[in-house]
């Protein structure tokens, strides 16, 4: 596995990271426990050096499974985890207050067994909470050496640029993929302009991307998808065509459609570490074997002429939650 360093605070990771919040939250049941540790501690076998949680998931089970799992090798890896929702729960609204971010790195660094945080994002900017306040919080943090690195995620440019200005934010964490590529007309050109890292979250689009969901596919009610309009009945056989695409060109390259993603990410910019999640080893070992994928300049052209014709369509939030992003 290669690694790289997102963003100029000198922060290395390996090129794909892994995503730990499905096995605790958000897609169904959680995962059961041993078999949780099994795969976050197969990862680090192949090596995955990039572990995200958040105090979110679960809420707080995902950073126990982390902690636990990472125990044994917590020096050679790379933990991220999250603050900024009240008591940790996303239906009960945001919470940035510098209080508040105290709090949640203590309570973290409990749960995942150790003394410091590698990389602590802000969940979502919070409008009630000036953003110098936030960045400045955790520049003490960091002055405190329990916060190595400071993020952002699914922040909007004056945000970004406002943090940054205070302490450096090594990493925006958004979403980035074949079939949401909003982040390339503003979010990605800033990044480079500061020497920020890009962390795409859903690089496999919820799924979506790996063929594996089509229209016949139902959704358990306590399913994030559930309730996300791009993964309406009608809108999954709107965006089918985007997977035969892919597949088509996965099968020219002797890979998986989540291979290709995967490697169409890792060839946008050397500073961006996608993180997709799985429960399974198998998923597991086929989305680290991206980084092995080299796409020419011929295959992206390939990509981009495909993927002019198709227009995906649905949002990817519902309404009460799309209203916290980019702020």
């Amino acid at each position: 596995m290669q690694h790289r360093a997102l963003g100029n605070t000198g922060l290395d990771v390996s090129a794909i990271g892994l995503g730990c919040m499905g096995m605790s939250f958000a897609y169904g049941p959680a995962m059961e426990r041993s078999a949780a540790i099994r795969l976050i501690r197969a990862a680090f076998e192949q090596g995955v050096t990039f572990f995200d949680s958040a105090e979110a998931y679960g809420p707080f089970t995902n950073e126990a499974l982390l902690g636990e799992a990472l125990a044994p090798f917590r020096d050679q890896v790379v933990i991220a985890t999250k603050f900024g929702f009240k008591n940790g729960e996303v239906p009960q609204g945001l919470d940035s207050r510098p209080e508040n971010i105290r709090a949640v790195a203590e309570a973290s660094l409990k749960r995942l067994k150790t003394d410091r945080i590698d990389l602590f994002y802000q969940h979502r900017v919070d409008p009630g909470v000036p953003m110098e306040d936030v960045a400045g919080t955790v520049k003490d943090l960091i002055a405190e050496g329990k916060v190595k690195h400071f993020g952002l995620s699914e922040a909007g440019v004056d945000s970004i640029r406002r943090a940054h200005a205070v302490q450096p934010v090594a990493a925006l964490q958004s979403e980035y993929s074949l079939w949401w590529r909003e982040p390339e007309k503003q979010i990605l050109p800033l990044l480079d302009e500061l020497g920020i890292g890009f962390v795409p979250f859903s690089p496999l689009g919820k799924g979506f991307l790996t063929g594996a969901i089509d229209a016949s596919t139902t959704f358990a009610q306590d399913d994030f998808r559930h309730v996300v309009p791009r993964f309406s009945e009608e809108n999954r056989k709107a965006n089918a065509g985007l997977v035969e695409v892919l597949g088509t060109l996965a099968d020219g390259k002797g890979a998986t459609r989540a291979q290709i993603a995967i490697a169409w990410l890792l060839a946008q910019k050397p500073w961006i570490v996608p993180i997709p999640g799985t429960t399974k080893l198998h998923r597991l070992e086929e989305n680290n074997g991206a980084a092995a994928i080299d796409l020419t300049a011929t295959d992206l052209h390939a990509i981009e002429s495909a993927l002019k014709a198709i227009d995906v369509v649905g949002d990817r939030y519902p309404a009460h939650l799309q209203q916290n992003v980019n702020r």
